[in-house]
């Protein structure tokens, strides 16, 4: 999802975040509109016997030694899987799993988390990062989720500007850059949701607490860089690319919402860590998203809403919704009526979601989009719409059972798989839904 996506309405073509040229071909969809036909460059991964993910070309036998694990790697993921857990409903035991290994296959032995392992993809994003240590954390492998802290802690050690993150980092370890694409802030607030989830997930102890002194420096200019970043009055913060990864003119809800989720996330991490009160900054924080309201647009004055209106919904934010007509009680109304009608603007023809409303007419469904609407459905208790989504997704996973980046017009799996931003999606949407059974339960007895 991040750095991946083509620019949209701003005049021009070229694709954002591949570099490499991709030739799109037109075929006919059944209405006669031409759609986009980007090819699968995966059907999933393997891995190697050092450990590394190897790309499974598509087309590749299920008996080719290249579409083989190492059998040690193979008994290694097993025994892992085994220590965690694995989430969802019975029905979804083979995606969760799946997921599940891929994301294992997905953080490299030096605990960078890649997006995927196609050369376009192969690059730590802070964002991405963030949402597979999240997912690991909460399926049982917190220990996982720190090494990938850990790492993203160096890379803003190595290179940052005041604490902001650059977009993405090579997964080498030294801090390096594969382009010059710049600052994205919107990172800072994704990593405090992490800390803040690993946090939580790891248990109360001496351990966690010792290792939490040693995100200290994460935790702590993270928050700075927000705060200098943010104008105190308005709660604004300056100009940024958000996960659109494009030049923007005007601050987006892309960078507000996780900047606001991030720092009410690390409230609990900021007081054990003796930092003070984050109170003052989600205050101006708070300002600056009701800019936004009552339509939040994906743009300050703008019209056209994307995914990032589901960054103000449950499980980022707290609030008790209940299953059915009134799933979604307790979060603002304006909110959840903007995700509702973002939802049912950008649905494309295979029945996934494109970015965004304004998104070109491409006929391409986007993973990470649907799986984002998934889980905040799930955490907000539609729990009928929730599994609407992962039953989609489950069935335009490629042959090996990889979670895809793209979905085409026709149905079919595209561009990268797996791709770690959307089988971290699919996982927590599969632990919100044992929460929610948890929670009937509760309340039932």
């Amino acid at each position: 999802m991040s750095a991946r996506w083509p620019r949209a309405r701003v005049g021009v073509a070229a694709a954002v975040g591949v570099a490499m040229v991709v030739t799109c071909l037109v075929a006919s969809a059944p209405v006669g509109r031409p759609h986009a036909v980007i090819p699968l460059y995966a059907e999933g991964v393997v891995l190697d016997a050092g450990g590394m993910p190897q790309i499974v070309r598509p087309g590749t036998p299920p008996d080719d030694p290249d579409a083989q694990d190492d059998a040690v790697q193979r008994a290694r993921q097993d025994a892992w899987l085994e220590e965690g857990d694995v989430p969802g409903p019975d029905r979804y035991a083979d995606l969760a799993e799946q997921a599940l290994r891929d994301l294992d296959a997905l953080v490299l032995p030096n605990g960078a988390a890649i997006a995927g392992t196609s050369a376009a993809w192969r690059y730590v994003w802070p964002r991405d990062a963030s949402f597979t240590a999240v997912a690991l954390a909460r399926t049982g492998h917190p220990d996982d989720a720190f090494e990938i802290l850990t790492y993203l802690q160096r890379m803003q050690d190595e290179r940052s500007s005041g604490g902001v993150f650059e977009a993405r980092y090579l997964p080498d370890g030294t801090g390096a850059v594969p382009d010059e694409r710049g600052l994205q802030l919107d990172g800072n607030g994704w990593v405090l949701w992490a800390v803040a989830q690993w946090y939580d997930a790891a248990g109360s102890g001496t351990a966690t607490d010792e290792a939490l002194e040693e995100l200290r420096p994460l935790v702590e200019r993270s928050l700075a860089a927000i705060e200098a970043n943010t104008d105190p009055v308005s709660g604004l913060p300056g100009v940024f690319p958000d996960y659109w990864e494009v030049r923007e003119s005007v601050p987006t809800l892309g960078t507000c919402a996780p900047l606001l989720l991030g720092v009410r996330a690390a409230e609990g991490v900021a007081e054990n860590l003796g930092l003070g009160a984050v109170e003052p900054l989600v205050t101006r924080l708070e300002a600056g998203v009701d800019r936004f309201a009552p339509d939040y647009p994906r743009r300050l004055g703008g019209r056209d809403r994307d995914t990032a209106v589901a960054f103000l919904m449950p499980p980022f934010v707290e609030a008790g919704g209940v299953e059915g007509d009134d799933a979604g009680a307790g979060v603002d109304e304006d909110v959840s009526a903007a995700w509702s009608a973002a939802a049912a603007a950008m649905v494309r023809p295979a029945g996934g979601l494109a970015p965004g409303e304004g998104w070109k007419e491409d006929g391409i469904s986007w993973t990470p989009t649907t799986a984002v609407f998934a889980l905040t459905a799930a955490a907000s208790g539609d729990v009928e719409q929730a599994v609407e989504r992962l039953d989609w997704l489950e069935a335009h996973r490629t042959s090996r059972g990889a979670l895809p980046e793209k979905v085409l017009w026709d149905g079919s799996p595209s561009a990268v798989a797996p791709l770690a931003w959307t089988a971290s999606l699919v996982l927590l949407t599969l632990d919100e839904l044992d929460r929610q059974e948890t929670g009937a339960a509760t309340d039932a007895g």
